[in-house]
């Protein structure tokens, strides 16, 4: 029997919400229904982070925190989660540490992002340990100012986030496992009707069921994508089935020869397994959104949207990568490249579901190489996103993978451009002039809003030799500016 309302913990007592629109936001759960005005809403995209809400999960019988935007996660999206926001923070007159760090340090001007810096740092505060001011950089990319120029900012971070929390979320930190491990009921949720429903199974064969059922039902896994469908597009999307409860799937496991990935893994949970395979693809699921994006968005979400300009669909084409999708009880299994037929448009069936990845880690002859170019360093989508695999043979490139995003209406190959490296030799930069040339043949970019064609198909080219330098030489210093490789550091 399903289970007809969500609940979550809210100031130490159980929410439970039996009616709730499909689409219903948390922040104007928040705003509308709470009546908690402290959580702002700035882009309604979930790029300022004004609305930075902390969410607290259990994890091996430890209470974590983890910043999200509350403007594009979906209210269902929080069942069995504590939530915590800013106006929880001061008590009895006395400030939170970090609260009190950014009035030390004036860090706070006109005010209006301060409620989503202090809710990022919260989730710091309690990660317990001694962050470096890069770290703290990091932690708050995903929160924007134009008053302050950040350096007040980060300098209550580095006051307040220093070491041991104590506060009242550490006090009640025993009760609160309770509770929540209390929510954790294994139930499949489904509230609503047939016609109009937000739906959230925690076993895998009721999701299978329920899909088929209801292809024309939207799956939501982070909602960073759908989100924006609700806030930007004021999209009406009756049926809604949120994947992220369901049991396993976002069980990652090393498989010896590979890793095996499942659809609702997050970047935050896959990065240190990704980057085990290579370090650039950690660096670039670092620059994935920010902190709030990474702690919600899927692997799997982002293959599944099919976007052209998707960041990790170049990097698990380049590898090798295996798609696995279900429908009911029927599996089936593809490379993933060939998942991408054209614009807008999957290899997958009505009812059919983006279940796994399964991504080859690299053989001792074999050297990888992954750059991201956008107008912001930080929390900016791709305006060209390529991934290098060289299969070597002593100094000769035997075989190639050479995988952008950006450059066509899919993520797509460069197969001409890989014939034309067969059988040449690192120390012979001039013959990688044929190969780099042929990319014109691979590519026919199309110009928008992010880059030029010609720019795209130019920082292509010299994506490519550069990938090239940089396996020749083994080293990365002279290369880059940032993201700077083991050997190099």
């Amino acid at each position: 029997m399903a289970r007809q309302a969500i609940r979550f913990l809210r100031r130490g007592q159980v929410v439970e919400l039996s009616s709730l629109p499909p689409t219903r936001t948390l922040l104007d759960y928040l705003r509308l229904e709470e009546k908690s005005k402290g959580t702002k809403e700035g882009c309604n995209e979930g790029d300022c982070g004004a609305c930075t809400v902390a969410l607290g999960s259990l994890e091996e019988g430890r209470v974590v925190y983890e910043p999200v935007n509350a403007c594009i996660l979906l209210l269902g999206q929080i069942d069995g989660k504590e939530l915590v926001t800013v106006d929880d923070l001061a008590a009895g007159g006395k400030l939170h540490p970090v609260q009190k760090a950014f009035v030390d340090n004036h860090a706070s001007q006109c005010g209006f992002c301060t409620p989503g810096f202090v809710m990022s740092l919260f989730t710091l505060y309690h990660a317990g340990r001694k962050p470096t001011r890069a770290e703290i950089v990091d932690h708050i990319a995903g929160n924007l100012c134009r008053c302050t120029g950040y350096r007040p900012i980060v300098d209550a971070a580095v006051k307040s986030c220093t070491g041991k929390p104590a506060d009242a979320w550490v006090a009640a930190a025993g009760a609160t496992a309770v509770q929540l491990a209390a929510l954790d009921d294994a139930a499949d949720i489904f509230v609503g009707d047939t016609s109009t429903f937000f739906a959230a199974p925690y076993h895998e064969e009721e999701l299978t069921r329920l899909y088929a059922d209801h292809p024309d039902a939207t799956i939501v896994a982070g909602a960073t994508d759908v989100g924006l469908w609700v806030t930007k597009q004021l999209r009406t999307l009756p049926k809604i089935i949120h994947i992220g409860r369901t049991r396993g799937l976002d069980r990652i496991t090393d498989e010896g020869p590979h890793i095996s990935i499942g659809a609702t893994a997050t970047y935050s949970s896959a990065e240190a397994f990704l980057a085990s395979i290579d370090p650039d693809i950690g660096e670039v699921i670092r620059r994935i959104g920010a902190k709030q994006v990474r702690a919600s968005g899927t692997i799997g979400g982002n293959i599944a949207n099919g976007s052209p300009i998707g960041d990790t669909p170049p990097m698990l084409i380049a590898l090798g990568a295996t798609l696995h999708l279900r429908w009911e009880s029927r599996e089936r299994f593809l490379p993933l490249e060939d998942f991408f037929v054209a614009y807008g448009k999957q290899d997958r069936a009505a009812g059919e579901l983006v279940w796994r990845v399964d991504v080859p880690k690299l053989r001792a002859n074999e050297a990888f190489r992954a750059f991201k170019l956008s107008k912001r360093f930080d929390q900016d989508i791709s305006a060209v996103m390529g991934a290098f695999k060289f299969t070597l043979e002593g100094r000769t490139i035997q075989s190639a993978r050479i995988a952008f995003g950006g450059m066509a209406a899919t993520p797509k190959r460069a197969l001409i451009a890989e014939a034309a490296l067969r059988g040449i030799s690192l120390d012979a930069p001039k013959a990688w002039e044929q190969a780099i040339s042929a990319m014109a043949e691979d590519y026919q970019p199309i110009g928008d809003m992010r880059a030029s064609a010609e720019y795209r198909l130019a920082s292509a080219q010299a994506l490519l030799r550069k990938a090239l330098v940089e396996v020749a030489s083994g080293q990365s210093a002279a290369t880059r500016l940032a993201g700077l490789r083991g050997e190099a550091a």
